[in-house]
């Protein structure tokens, strides 16, 4: 081998290091859309004239229970985000094998991502994860789901959760429907302050959290996000 093909292989390994991640972010968002199409595609299934015995309907009533359980018992028990390894309910008894209870969009920094039940390092890999404990993502008053996800790593997750302004828009797409949220408040916090991210009194939030600072873990980067009604249509 001589020098010129030794610089050319240098070369092309270089430009090959620099596109990985646009590469692999690319292949992620390209499969997170079919999958997401296939989640509404099966989760709308029996909506036609099957409303009323669809097993979807049989799930939103009791995350429903679940989300009032933790608002009168005060999230006893709830501990920081990435402890969890455990769902708080199997998704598959109601047909959602995957474990995935919705997807989240974030316009203004351009990510969309499934939500998982369970903190694991799988479901961490995959995309956000729901914290246990929290209340579900199917909105309503006295509610605050918590939406984790990594900042580091090739994909960008939550690595640009430090450029959603106050006011841009986020979006959950559950099993039933899509919910509209708008960035209300940032608080960078302790993984021991749990209380941050409790349910707060006639609020429908859902809070983002993440790993602070970029690149650490031994702070959490929080943004309260508050339900924002669909407009009317005419």
């Amino acid at each position: 081998m001589n020098r010129y093909h030794a610089i050319l292989i240098l070369v092309l390994a270089g430009l090959a290091f620099l596109l990985y991640p646009a590469a692999a972010t690319w292949l992620y968002e390209r499969d997170v859309a079919s999958q997401k199409q296939e989640f509404l595609k099966n989760t709308r299934s029996l909506e036609n004239g099957e409303g009323a015995t669809s097993p979807y309907e049989e799930l939103y009533r009791f995350l429903r229970s679940e989300n009032e359980r933790f608002y009168l018992t005060g999230q006893s028990g709830l501990v920081d985000a990435f402890s969890y390894q455990t769902a708080g309910i199997d998704l598959s008894e109601y047909g959602i094998e995957d474990g995935c209870i919705a997807y989240i969009e974030i316009p203004s920094i351009n990510i969309e991502m499934p939500v998982y039940l369970g903190a694991n390092t799988e479901n961490m890999g995959k995309g956000a994860v729901h914290l246990t404990q929290t209340s579900y993502p199917i909105g309503g008053e006295n509610t605050n789901a918590v939406i984790a996800a990594h900042r580091g790593g090739v994909r960008e997750m939550f690595r640009n959760i430090h450029k959603i302004r106050i006011g841009d828009e986020m979006l959950i797409t559950n099993f039933r429907e899509q919910l509209v949220y708008r960035a209300a408040e940032i608080k960078i916090i302790l993984p021991t302050d749990i209380d941050d991210v409790k349910i707060q009194e006639g609020r429908d939030l859902v809070t983002l959290i993440s790993c602070n600072p970029l690149g650490k873990n031994y702070q959490r980067y929080c943004l309260y996000c508050e339900r924002t009604p669909l407009p009317l249509t005419s």
